[in-house]
């Protein structure tokens, strides 16, 4: 088994000794040291990780390769040259609210961890990166898993898994000095210390960060705190970590985009957020219209080394959220925010106004998980399970009222809902090896989840004039399978497996529905196959996967009872490609790196409703199959990396094939392909002035300046002409940075 710290973390630590200190004390510190790491192993190959006898695809970066890149972006544009994956942020230069697609899915459907917990919300089911602002500094590695991928926690996994594992606690005394500056006033100043092995048994860790932008787009700005704290003991078999990590952001609203006529009227950097009429008849943007939380994550981590063949891991963990967003709406119904409509001065009734609204969210979650790892010759078997508790308050305020007239509380509530969720699953995986190289794979997974939802909706229902009512409970009970077989011998190596997922609904599926047309779980039988080969010449492989949709949910135009747009099980979609990697590295000081994948993404028979004046006598379109939304049918990532003595660069460059943003496939509706390439420059000087280490770089982000757009949204609706429905359409888009840079220095200690 592969040690993660290795003999050579042992050197280091016993050259760190006095002089004085005996070859016997030295011996003893290696033999210690040997045994606490044969002990971390078992953390580093947690129960939802993949190996090479793992007959899925998957893709691992360690911390050099997320260092080199790590200059206070947020995480999915660190992994944007990954197979498959394309990343996106609404404040266009890679800090701020961000996202990723993986073989077109969205991050709703792909199940994140740290360290095996899960970090998706509970009810949302998405990661909301700019919570875990500078994660990336304190992360020794990521896996991402396509497809099924293994049995985790938290979220079901419909296109990918990314699995995080935080730092090892350091075995020497060390720090870390870091900052960055850039386009946009983008910066980041990072301080990370480690205070070694003391007492024989102890160390601490700890990292503190800021970040700041103020982004591509008009306003968009980010203000992000960050911290992350470890105290660990390691004995001879034992390890136990306590870690403590979380952010609190700032960030200025940018997710409504801007039409293409915006964009040529005001410049493609246009923010239509907070826009308003002032009193004096001019434009106006409201300084506060602003996101704002804080996270926290704790987690208690065992690694207990039971015997020669047995290990035991146990996880306890709790996260606590809790913050707002404030926002500006113009010429809103009163009554939906439990106001009752007032006279003007001039004795009118008013029933519209335009109003200030604060949207708040109060989560914990919390929970613990176990798995016993057996290895022994030819058998590896891992068995766990895991429970986890989720509460998420709702709750919504008014701030101000235009011209307002008669008693109003200034933060009077006008919604208030809780979600409670458990999540519980037990599984059961092992490997097999047989013959020559080849072995097979069993994952099963159970999974059952008990949701609920009570109080009064953010919507307002005009059937009963009224706030929605909220009195929801579902229960789902899953059988996730996964069998494959592989082989590995000679640098060869190859894979098949079938997998099935399940996923439940999120909350905004229920909450923007109505019981007529509540959602029912989604499924996936998810078909693997594929090859490698590689030497110290070059390295080859390609995969090829169908991922089959029972009931997907998707966005048809439906709009509930209540007016808002919903997402409906669709009988029949599917996803199928294939991923294409390679890397040629003829000379020590250069490497080509190329990966590429071709997909079809279709939804079998379907059909788009649209509204007359969006909201009323719906008409309907049969458009056959159509392309999933967002989901393009070529991506390519190429990468020449020069490393000469202390000198490194890199030219990186990413494909995105033309894709739609509706299912409707709607030109309209439509994302330009775009290429895009950076260059990044960086030189290390050795051990001078005391330092370890200084490093200096500098990338240029979209060095051939492209116009370029990753993401959006679109709709529909329709007038009546000489009694015929005259369709129009209308959608937004981010636009992305041109040409911009960002610096790096890094002092190590």
């Amino acid at each position: 088994m592969k040690k993660p710290f290795s003999w050579s973390a042992a050197i280091m630590c016993m050259a760190a000794l006095p002089a004085s200190a005996d070859d016997a004390v030295a011996s003893s510190l290696i033999e210690s040291l040997d045994s606490v790491y044969t002990a971390l192993d078992a953390v580093e190959v947690t129960a939802n990780r993949a190996g090479v006898k793992t007959p899925v695809a998957f893709t691992n970066l360690n911390s050099k390769e997320i260092g080199k890149k790590n200059d206070g972006r947020d995480i999915p544009s660190l992994l944007e040259m990954t197979p498959s994956i394309i990343s996106t942020g609404d404040a266009g230069a890679g800090i701020g609210y961000s996202s990723l697609r993986v073989r077109g899915t969205d991050g709703s459907r792909i199940n994140i961890t740290a360290n095996g917990v899960p970090i998706n919300d509970s009810e949302s089911h998405n990661v909301y990166w700019v919570n875990m602002p500078d994660l990336a500094s304190s992360l020794n590695d990521i896996q991402i898993q396509r497809g099924a991928g293994t049995s985790t926690n938290g979220a079901g996994a419909f296109g990918a898994s990314i699995n995080m594992l935080t730092d090892y606690p350091a075995t020497e005394r060390s720090a870390m000095v870091s900052a960055s500056y850039g386009s946009f006033n983008s910066n980041r100043e990072t301080i990370k210390v480690s205070s070694g092995l003391f007492g024989d048994h102890w160390s601490v860790d700890a990292r503190i960060s800021h970040i700041g932008s103020d982004g591509y787009i008009d306003r968009a700005f980010s203000q992000l705190w960050s911290y992350m704290g470890q105290l660990a003991y390691r004995s001879d078999n034992t390890t136990l970590r306590l870690l403590a990590f979380g952010g609190k952001e700032r960030t200025y609203m940018a997710w409504d985009y801007a039409s293409k006529e915006e964009m040529q009227e005001y410049g493609r950097r246009y923010n239509p957020c907070g826009r308003y009429t002032a009193s004096d008849g001019s434009v106006a943007f409201y300084p506060d219209q602003c996101d704002n939380f804080t996270q926290h994550h704790f987690q208690l981590l065992l690694n207990q080394y039971i015997g020669q063949y047995v290990t035991l891991n146990a996880t306890l963990h709790y996260t606590k959220g809790d913050g707002y967003y404030d926002q500006y709406k113009t010429n809103r119904t009163l009554e939906e925010y439990g106001l009752e409509p007032f006279l003007d001065a001039e004795g009118n009734l008013i029933k519209k106004s335009d109003l200030i609204r604060l949207k708040f969210n109060d989560n914990d979650f919390g929970g613990g998980m176990v798995n016993v790892r057996y290895q022994k010759d030819a058998l590896t078997l891992v068995a766990g399970g895991a429970a986890n508790w989720h509460r998420g308050n709702h709750f919504g305020k008014v701030k101000w009222v235009r011209n307002f007239i008669g008693a109003i509380d200034p933060l009077q509530e006008y919604y208030s809902n809780t979600g409670r969720k458990f999540d519980s699953n037990v599984f059961l995986r092992g490997d097999y090896s047989f013959g020559a190289g080849f072995s097979a794979y069993a994952d099963l997974q159970y999974r059952h989840i008990d949701y609920s939802i009570r109080g009064i909706s953010d919507n307002y229902d005009w059937n009963i004039d009224g706030m929605g009512i909220l009195n929801l409970k579902r229960k789902w009970d899953f059988f996730n399978p996964k069998l494959g077989v592989s082989y590995n011998d000679g640098g060869h190596r190859a894979y098949a497996s079938w997998s099935v997922a399940h996923k439940e609904p999120t909350r905004d599926n229920f909450t923007d529905s109505d019981p007529d047309h509540y959602p029912v779980a989604e499924r996936m039988f998810d078909y693997e196959a594929g090859y490698s080969y590689g030497t110290s010449l070059f390295n080859i492989g390609a995969g090829l996967y169908y991922m089959d949709y029972k009931d997907q949910l998707v966005v048809t135009g439906e709009l509930s009872d209540t007016g808002n747009a919903i997402s409906v099980n669709v009988p029949k979609s599917y996803r199928m490609g294939i991923e294409l990697q390679g890397a040629l590295r003829p000379v020590y000081w250069f490497d080509w790196q190329i990966n590429a994948t071709l997909s079809r993404n279709r939804i079998k028979n379907f059909t788009e409703y649209i509204y007359e004046d969006e909201w009323t006598n719906p008409i309907s379109i049969d458009c056959g199959d159509t392309p999933i939304a967002f989901s393009p049918d070529f991506i390519l990532h190429n990468a020449f990396n020069f490393n000469v003595k202390n000198f490194e660069a890199s030219l990186m460059s990413r494909y995105i094939s033309s894709q739609y943003m509706n299912n409707a496939r709607s030109e309209e509706a439509k994302l330009d392909s775009y290429f895009v390439s950076d260059l990044a420059l960086a030189y290390t000087f050795k051990k001078i002035s005391g330092m370890k280490e200084l490093r200096v770089g500098v990338t240029v982000y979209n060095i051939f300046n492209d116009k370029y757009c990753n993401n959006g949204y679109a709709g529909a609706g329709y007038y009546l002409e000489d009694g015929k429905p005259v369709i129009y359409r209308y959608a937004g888009f981010a636009a992305q940075a041109t040409t911009n840079l960002l610096a790096t220095v890094t002092l190590t200690f």
